[in-house]
């Protein structure tokens, strides 16, 4: 009828379902680990021989690894450029980018050419590829975090946030297994020859499997109700630091035992495993991949806990945890007997596992929509550089000159400031994330 205003109701974004959200959050950790471990491997037993050739072997193993440090400073610049798109034009497109940058990355190392075929021009490709990576993986987290729990009921987020969590044990599983299969169907010149590229380039199938899964994804709800009321800002970071710094700062130091509990528990022990307990590599890598199997359970459970108990209680007792293991490491892991370092193992990334789960939920909550993507990416990619960077060298120089006992004192030390840290945050489980 003429003279009447017709009104439509409000069409609600389209929701996601849970399966796809799942997957399409697990595959870019699940990624990121794998290339982190198949990368740390090779800097170990390959670059240095194929890209840092030198008479001094200590000399060329040390700038082999410090090409894996780059990808460390590499995580917060990535933040800030994938962040800023992800909070301006939304999370799906940017995480696909961010997975395209981070899986291409990966694969271009596979097919490098070597310091003897290109001289020097070789250890400079393999630096370019290497922050291309750590790059990627610094838009990679956050989106995927964000994927998670903005698609996530209320009640269920951390649940949901989990899912991101579950790749680093799949990822290192994954890394490890395939390290062990080539080093036990080839001889050690037909691995320094070409076995190595293997794993760099098998990270292919994983990139197709992730960028299928993820773009037949809708933008998250919560995003896409943020972009049709214009509550986008002009720059993220400079939002997100002008009203959220200290959470950001915050927040990188309470996820600082993370970082340092894992890598002092795979990277550093495999080395002090090998080195100076006398374990064959392959016997170790074993080890580790069943030591890991608890943080896979550990993950889910912490998530199941935090929704209803609160993310702060169970990082902090997970951090108090990360502290007694810290402690025990003397006895334990300096013991040398197999039961007494698989108990530390297995107890060292347990609780990694339960730290670990909550924080793909209360990282993002504790930042506004129109600036999470940034926030969140911010704070656990500086958090990287805080526990991960220095962790497996501060521990190699604590064990040389004080005993590994002080490697434990130095795990415990990063848990107390990460609990302090965590103290003067907001519980979040209640918030809400429009």
């Amino acid at each position: 009828m003429s003279g009447q205003t017709r009104t439509t109701a409000p069409v609600a974004p389209p929701t996601n379902p849970v399966g796809k959200v799942a997957a399409a959050s697990l595959i870019g950790t699940t990624i990121e680990f794998y290339d982190f471990y198949v990368y740390a491997t090779a800097a170990v037993l390959v670059f240095p021989a194929l890209f840092f050739p030198s008479d001094n072997d200590t000399a060329a193993t040390l700038a082999s690894l410090a090409t894996f440090a780059i990808a460390f400073v590499a995580r917060p610049v990535g933040s800030v450029f994938f962040g800023h798109f992800g909070d301006r034009v939304g999370r799906k497109t940017t995480l696909v980018a961010a997975l395209l940058v981070m899986g291409i990355s990966t694969v271009l190392i596979g097919v490098l050419p070597t310091h003897a075929s290109a001289g020097n021009l070789a250890p400079a490709l393999l630096c370019v590829l290497r922050f291309g990576q750590g790059f990627g993986l610094g838009g990679e987290w956050g989106g995927a975090a964000l994927l998670a729990t903005e698609n996530a009921p209320p009640h269920r987020r951390a649940l949901y946030g989990m899912f991101p969590q579950l790749g680093a044990p799949f990822g290192f599983v994954l890394a490890n297994t395939l390290f062990i299969l080539l080093a036990t169907q080839m001889d050690d010149a037909t691995f320094l020859s070409w076995g190595w590229r293997v794993p760099f380039l098998l990270s292919a199938l994983l990139v197709v499997l992730g960028l299928w899964i993820r773009l037949s994804l809708a933008e998250t709800p919560v995003f896409a109700k943020a972009l049709a009321e214009e509550r986008a800002v002009r720059v993220p970071v400079a939002e997100t630091f002008r009203r959220s710094g200290k959470v950001v700062v915050l927040g990188a130091f309470s996820v600082m035992l993370t970082y340092t509990l894992f890598y002092l528990t795979t990277t550093w022990s495999l080395s002090y495993g090998t080195k100076t307990l006398g374990y064959s590599r392959q016997q170790f890598l074993l080890m580790l991949c069943v030591a890991v199997l608890f943080m896979a359970a550990a993950t889910p459970l912490s998530g199941w806990l935090s929704d209803r108990f609160g993310r702060r209680p169970v990082l902090a007792t997970a951090m108090v945890g990360g502290a007694v293991v810290g402690l025990l490491t003397g006895p334990l892991l300096g013991s040398g007997q197999t039961s007494l370092v698989m108990v530390w193992l297995c107890a060292g990334l347990f609780f990694m596992g339960l730290v670990f789960g909550p924080i793909g939920a209360y990282l993002p909550e504790l930042f506004p929509t129109n600036v999470r993507y940034t926030g969140a990416s911010l704070a656990f990619n500086s958090g990287s550089i805080l526990g991960a960077s220095l962790a497996p060298y501060t521990a190699v120089q604590l064990a040389s000159a004080l005993g590994v006992g002080w490697v434990g004192y130095y795990l415990a030390g990063t848990a107390v400031v990460s609990l302090v840290s965590l103290a003067l945050l907001r519980e979040t489980r209640t918030a809400s994330l429009d």
